[in-house]
């Protein structure tokens, strides 16, 4: 296979940039996420050398990127690691910028559509309802979430995050879906329909499945209570697969967690476990620990996949899935029992499944779970930056067409750009 390389050296890739700018369950099917699970990290603007370092790669017309990123390989101590990777098709344009050690953030500029169409918080073939509840709930929050007050199609400078800290953008599915039309066909037929409070778009935080009820915003986020955030009792999750659930933790698996967090002296074995007052008071030959059940959850999720990846967290999505369990003791073992997925505010996304099953309609799902909200016209901005990866060492475009251009500059054919970490640009074919 023939290689043409194209290296811009510093000094030319400065005068080619134009427009540069630097920025965002187990068991039967359900959302891949516990979704909006804090309100959003702010982005951090780029400095002005570092915004000289962006290229700028836009996707022929109606066309798209199937884009490849590897990260930097780092040393682990779990059993079968798995590296980190980036495997995505986006429409738009790409824009990768060169941070610190020349590290790589990827963000996609994306007309505002487009981006919702390439949300992924719930399976598509979810109930039509369903799909349009999430719809409008993901609209909402995009825009209140980057504080977009703008006129129709006008331009939307605050970038957001692709991961569950926002919510979920995976772009166009790779591989092909084709139940994902069914998703879209939601997104459109609620094009331009968002949820109001005070004439601006809510805040419409969504999760996973619930313990029976939802909680106020100021009870898990903190802050002022919001008349649309109000606790609700929830019937219609049932069908989730971390409605209720149990998980049991021997004592030598739990030894091995515990230790690796640094909470339980290594060389010492777990024989015996009380719990007491939202806490487990653990025992062992000269050796004693009081730990906070919520403690105890965060390295237990954090160590037990790590450790024993073949039993944990088996079909859960965390080993530990939620903060609303109990203990028990069973024999030499510590039974975990639980409800629920997620952080707990606004609409449960399980809840909506229900809810669409029973026959209730978008409207309906919706003004149930955000204070009798229904949605309205607002006006929308016309592309939207969403920042997907960081930390890359490599990332790789190929264009589904020809027509693409890096910098300015128009492709031959459906060539690959490699933007490396450092310096230059590869162009193959």
């Amino acid at each position: 296979m023939m290689r043409t390389r194209l290296v811009l050296s510093a000094v030319a890739a400065l005068v080619a940039l134009t427009g540069c700018t630097g920025g965002a369950d187990g068991g039967s099917p359900g959302p891949s996420t516990s979704s909006a699970a804090v309100p959003p990290p702010a982005p951090a603007s780029p400095s002005p050398a570092e915004t000289l370092t962006v290229t700028r790669i836009v996707a022929p017309s109606g066309g798209s990127f199937l884009v490849r990123g590897r990260y930097p390989r780092t040393e682990s101590s779990c059993v079968d690691p798995e590296q980190p990777k980036l495997l995505a098709r986006f429409p738009g344009t790409l824009r990768v910028r060169r941070g610190e050690e020349g590290l790589l953030t990827l963000t996609v500029t994306v007309p505002f559509e487009r981006y919702l169409e390439g949300i992924a918080e719930v399976p598509p073939s979810w109930p039509r309802a369903a799909l349009e509840a999430q719809a409008v709930a993901a609209r909402s929050y995009a825009l209140a979430s980057t504080g977009w007050t703008g006129e129709e199609g006008a331009s939307l400078d605050e970038p957001i995050c692709a991961t569950a800290s926002c919510q979920v953008y995976r772009g166009i599915p790779v591989p092909p879906d084709p139940t994902h039309r069914r998703w879209v066909r939601a997104v459109r037929r609620t094009s331009g329909r968002v949820l109001l409070h005070e004439g601006r778009p809510a805040t419409t935080f969504y999760f996973s499945t619930s313990n029976g009820q939802t909680y106020g915003n100021e009870d898990v986020f903190g802050g002022e209570p919001l008349p649309y955030l109000r606790p609700v009792i929830e019937r219609d999750d049932g069908a989730s697969g971390t409605s209720r659930w149990s998980v049991r933790l021997p004592f030598r698996d739990l030894t091995r967690f515990l230790a690796a967090a640094g909470s339980w002296p290594r060389g010492r074995t777990i024989e015996a476990a009380r719990l007491e007052d939202g806490a487990v008071i653990l025992g062992g030959r000269n050796a004693r620990r009081q730990i906070e059940l919520s403690d105890l959850r965060d390295a237990v999720n954090t160590w037990a996949p790590c450790l024993a990846p073949d039993r944990y967290p088996g079909s859960l999505p965390l080993t530990i899935p939620s903060r609303w369990w109990t203990g028990s003791i069973d024999g030499r073992a510590l039974v975990a029992t639980g409800r629920g997925w997620g952080h707990g505010v606004g609409m449960v996304q399980w809840g909506a499944y229900g809810k669409a099953r029973r026959g209730l309609s978008a409207e309906e799902i919706l003004a149930a779970y955000y204070g009798g909200l229904v949605p309205e016209p607002y006006p929308e901005p016309g592309t939207i930056h969403v920042v997907v990866a960081s930390g890359l060492t490599r990332i790789t475009a190929i264009a589904s067409g020809s027509g693409a251009k890096v910098d300015g500059r128009e492709l031959e054919g459906n060539r690959a750009v490699v933007v490396p970490a450092g310096d230059g640009i590869l162009v193959r074919t």
